[in-house]
């Protein structure tokens, strides 16, 4: 089972398949079979809704009441409306939505870019974990990027990347902010994070054309199982597309 349809998988699966291990995991050292997950920035329960089809609960925080309402109606459609909690908002917010010490597991999937302070929204989710519990980073890649974008033939904002990540200086910053592997490590050891293991995501998915992933018979599946082979090794995580942190709490 993955989050997404077949062709999507391809962005989502290594991600889904460290989190449903670990979550296996964790429930098995705590002997209690139901999990509380909190997912920041969840959306419409892209990660959510698969994780409360195993059986845990899932508490959803997002600034967007679309995406809630998209979230609800996909809960419904899951039979899962009993396990997954909406709540708008944001990791600036989160102190008054969701008590400290209170959850198993948290999703950060594409937050550490957007927001203000990284290292305060950081500590901010693990404020919620109780002990032993474990954190899923999920961030932009900076020399992923940089590979992009001189791939796709523009050299100047790749070089322009490279040398200005945050941005240019004679110009506002550029959503969104990227990272090294060094840098999410260095962010979940001020938080009181452990990390446990790094992966890569969308090695080659974003590399390889589109149309040969749709048209050669079984591509998707032979492109699936290099993303799996090729996410555990240091050597290609600077190329991905994202990084994959996972850790617990010290």
């Amino acid at each position: 089972m993955y989050p997404t349809r077949p062709r999507s998988s391809l962005r989502t699966a290594v991600v889904w398949e460290v989190l449903r291990a670990a979550l296996a995991r964790r429930a098995e050292e705590l002997d209690r079979p139901v999990l509380d997950v909190l997912d920041t920035g969840g959306g419409t329960g892209n990660f959510a809704v698969p994780v409360a089809r195993l059986g845990h609960r899932v508490t959803v925080v997002d600034p967007s009441p679309d995406a809630l309402f998209a979230l609800e109606r996909r809960a419904a459609e899951a039979g899962v409306t009993d396990l997954v909690r909406g709540l708008q908002g944001d990791t600036q917010t989160l102190p008054e939505l969701i008590d400290p010490a209170s959850v198993d597991a948290v999703f950060c999937h594409g937050v550490l870019e957007v927001v203000d302070d990284p290292a305060e929204a950081l500590g901010q989710l693990a404020a919620t974990l109780r002990k032993g519990g474990m954190v899923s980073l999920l961030a932009a890649n900076r020399n992923g990027a940089v590979l992009a974008r001189a791939i796709a033939g523009h050299f100047a904002e790749a070089q322009g990347l490279l040398e200005h990540p945050a941005g240019s200086p004679d110009g506002p910053a550029a959503p969104p902010r990227r990272f090294t592997v060094e840098e999410l490590r260095a962010l979940a050891d001020a938080a009181g994070l452990q990390v446990a293991s790094v992966h890569g995501v969308r090695i080659f998915a974003d590399l390889v054309p589109g149309v040969l992933v749709d048209t050669e018979p079984g591509a998707v599946d032979a492109l699936l199982a290099l993303e799996r082979a090729a996410a555990e090794q240091s050597a290609f995580h600077t190329v991905a597309t994202q990084l994959h942190v996972l850790a617990e709490l010290r």
